[in-house]
């Protein structure tokens, strides 16, 4: 028992630091415009689709190494993610930042459906795959059983944190960090005092992207498989995590994405794997009656 338990936190953590990136995407555009990106969950799915493209391309020009192989399609993904992280809010937000607060989520939305579309049009309605880049694992002896932590969940758990701790360091002691944190606190004053906040807000978005880039490589090569509509759950999952962990805090969205992660393999291995999509969604309402700002986040004050 042991063993399973220790064994489904390790897999449970590898989940939850994905999780956590993708949740960074939400926590950062709600913390600088107080909105949802629901195209968010699509970025990450297209990064899927350029991660399979940028390793297909490398191992056409002969390259077979892990580390050049991982390193260049890390590279080619984050920066189209980017792109599309940069269009989508010239396209979705910026037009209506004027607008009412539904406009933009209605527009998100059928921005997500495009991309959905967009994937399942040019690459296929069915599941796709990578194949596996690294074998091997490390297992340790537990009692009467073993645990086993493959070089890929280790490789994982090393990317996610360095990650986290790149875009720690840019928000804290970056001069683009300074303006996030102005524009979160008081866009209208940032902007008197000389931040130019469109551009920050851009900044933000194509951020978030990178964030749901580098998961999404990180996911496809554990998993292998991906699909069109791969998106939405899993942009739902961070989204949950997102609200645990205080949306607009980042350490937050870290925080809220390792424990849905953990929570999530736990019950899987003690109750029913079947439903541990119901048991995340599930959660994300328990988070929102009893505890809406989250762990880390704050009550919002209405100022009069």
């Amino acid at each position: 028992m042991d063993g399973i338990f220790l064994q489904q936190m390790i897999n449970g953590l590898t989940l939850g630091s994905v999780y956590g990136l993708i949740a960074i995407g939400y926590t950062m555009v709600y913390g600088i415009i107080g909105m949802i990106n629901f195209a968010h969950g699509d970025v990450y799915m297209i990064s899927a689709y350029l991660t399979a493209i940028g390793l297909a391309l490398l191992t056409f020009f002969g390259i077979h190494s892990f580390p050049v192989l991982i390193f260049g399609t890390l590279v080619f993904t984050i920066v189209i993610t980017s792109v599309y992280g940069f269009v989508i809010e010239r396209v979705a937000y910026k037009p209506l930042r004027n607008s009412t607060r539904l406009a933009p989520l209605i527009s998100a939305i059928g921005i997500s459906l495009i991309l959905q579309s967009y994937a399942q049009i040019s690459q296929g309605a069915h599941p796709q795959g990578v194949p596996t880049l690294l074998e091997g694992a490390y297992q340790v002896t537990v009692g009467n059983s073993f645990v086993q932590v493959t070089y890929t969940k280790l490789f994982i758990l090393v990317a996610s944190l360095i990650g986290m701790a790149v875009l720690t360091y840019i928000i804290k002691y970056t001069k683009l960090g300074r303006m996030c944190r102005a524009v979160q606190q008081d866009r209208k004053m940032a902007s008197i005092l000389g931040i130019d906040t469109d551009r920050v807000i851009s900044y933000v978005f194509i951020i978030g992207a990178a964030m749901a880039g580098l998961a999404g490589v990180l996911v496809t090569v554990d998993y292998g498989s991906f699909d069109f509509y791969s998106g939405f759950i899993i942009g739902i999952k961070a989204f949950t995590a997102a609200v645990l962990g205080g949306i607009g805090s980042l350490p937050g969205a870290m925080l809220g994405g390792l424990i849905l992660g953990v929570a999530e393999a736990q019950f899987s291995s003690l109750v029913n794997s079947d439903y541990k999509d119901v048991f995340s969604f599930g959660l994300l309402v328990v988070i929102l009656i009893f505890r809406p700002q989250g762990l880390l986040g704050r009550p919002q004050v209405t100022k009069v």
